[in-house]
């Protein structure tokens, strides 16, 4: 008791408090297991750490710039992160280049669910098409890629380097017409067999050549100023035209109307169901005609000569109802356009050098565009909205253009002289190119018309080259 009452006492109180105002009363502590001070921070088996002091470049969470691809890498970086940290991080964006996010950003948090029958899974712009829908951008097309060489190189002995000759046609069947000297000869492309179609003997030669539409019969117009009709597959004469006073160097076929013009400068119109030599004469050009292309619905006949004249003519006229003359040099390259009715590209010589796009509803010229060197020949491909032109003096290129915004393709080169000659294969893929050099060569240009994917670099044919003759 008295050792008590000492630890009672022992207790220093202010002067006039007495210890029993205190009220002191023993308190059983032991009904709690734990007793936490204020002032200290209580851990658990629980971490939640804290994201302001968090480094994230360190695991290349912020946007950095792909050292790989610029475009495509991009757009799947943006919806890689939509996928994993929802969609509101596709538009979100670091505070500043190459630094942390913003702190204030919850990296994983709690969202609204919207519901999708179709795909209950994933909120991306994939896979759910709501009023939230992630733009991505779509990579830049990459652009066609052609083959900068020939698949296939054909020597072609005696083929003449004159500019208002037309000695190469490529028909429907896949059968392959040159004119060289006196001779003609088809080439089978599926099977590169050689045939002899015909010769015309010493005292003449081959001026140009033409297929019909279906690829059955060719025409053949010789310096003497005759029109010969063969059947290809027989390889026999079926009828000689005549009417012209000099070399018939141009040929165009409509359906049942073969159209010749000549150095003589006059256009014939050989009705081949009947027996007149010719049903029509049109006379319009001042020099010589080296030009002749009908329409796609053989309603219109287009014609250009040395007098630098580009005249378009009606079915049952005998006066041109157009007649262009913004061309300065001879106009041998004409071509009518398979995507819009009414749309005509001719090209000039040497002293001109511009292709020209017509509108031949309203005489209107659409475009030109100056190529620097003399136009040969022009060709619209079928398959993709594209045209190309073949040149002489002075670079001997071929040219693939986009229209209409004439942006260049592709330019080609390997003649050493002009290129002359231009057809193109039944599919629309291949052109074939002649020049003075004695060279027929074979380029995969344009798309099929149902991939339009990339132009492959190899061909049906074999590698190399090879003789036609």
């Amino acid at each position: 008791m008295e050792a008590t009452e000492k630890k009672k006492s022992s207790l220093n109180l202010p002067v006039g408090m007495s210890q029993t105002s205190l009220n002191l009363e023993t308190t059983n502590f032991s009904r709690f297991s734990t007793y936490t001070s204020p002032s200290k921070t209580t851990y658990s088996d629980r971490f939640i750490p804290c994201r302001t002091s968090s480094r994230f470049e360190t695991f290349s969470l912020v946007d950095k710039p792909s050292p790989v691809k610029e475009g495509g890498n991009d757009a799947y970086v943006r919806l890689l992160r939509s996928e994993l940290l929802g969609i509101d991080s596709v538009t979100s964006s670091p505070s500043a280049p190459n630094s942390p996010m913003s702190p204030n950003k919850n990296i994983f948090r709690f969202k609204t669910e919207h519901s999708n029958p179709s795909s209950p899974y994933t909120q991306s712009s994939i896979g759910y098409q709501a009023s939230t829908t992630v733009e991505v951008a779509t990579p830049p097309k990459a652009p066609r890629k052609i083959p900068k060489t020939p698949h296939k190189v054909l020597d072609a002995p005696s083929l003449q380097d004159d500019f208002y000759l037309n000695l190469v046609d490529w028909s429907s069947q896949n059968v392959l017409a040159v004119g060289l000297g006196t001779c003609v000869y088809l080439w089978t492309a599926a099977t590169s067999k050689v045939t002899k179609l015909c010769d015309l003997g010493h005292r003449d030669s081959v001026c140009s050549v033409q297929w019909t539409k279906e690829g059955s019969y060719l025409a053949v117009g010789t310096s003497h100023g005759d029109v010969q009709i063969w059947d290809g597959s027989r390889c026999k004469k079926v009828r000689s035209m005549d009417g012209h006073q000099t070399r018939t160097g141009v040929l165009a076929w409509s359906s049942c109307v073969l159209a010749s013009g000549s150095r003589d400068r006059n256009i014939l119109q050989h009705d081949i169901r009947v027996p007149n030599n010719f049903v029509s004469k049109l006379v319009g050009h001042k020099s010589e005609v080296c030009g002749l292309k009908w329409s796609h619905d053989d309603r219109e006949l287009a014609s250009g000569g040395n007098d630098n004249q580009l005249l378009i003519w009606n079915l049952h006229s005998q006066q041109p109802h157009l007649r262009l003359t913004e061309h300065t040099a001879a106009v041998k390259a004409i071509s009518w356009s398979p995507h819009q009715s009414g749309l005509l590209a001719s090209g000039g010589g040497t002293a001109d050098r511009c292709i020209r796009f017509w509108n031949t509803a309203n005489s209107n010229q659409i475009n030109f565009i100056d190529t620097g060197s003399q136009v040969c020949n022009l060709l619209w491909s079928k398959n993709v909205n594209e045209i190309v032109s073949t040149h002489g003096y002075s670079q001997n290129q071929i040219m693939v253009w986009k229209y209409p915004s004439m942006q260049k393709v592709a330019t080609l080169t390997g003649h050493t002289l002009r290129v002359l000659y231009l057809s193109i294969s039944p599919d629309g893929q291949t052109i074939v190119t002649g020049a003075g050099d004695e060279t027929l060569r074979f380029w995969n240009v344009f798309p099929s018309a149902k991939s339009q994917a990339q132009v492959r670099d190899s061909g049906v044919w074999s590698l190399g080259r090879t003789h036609i003759r």
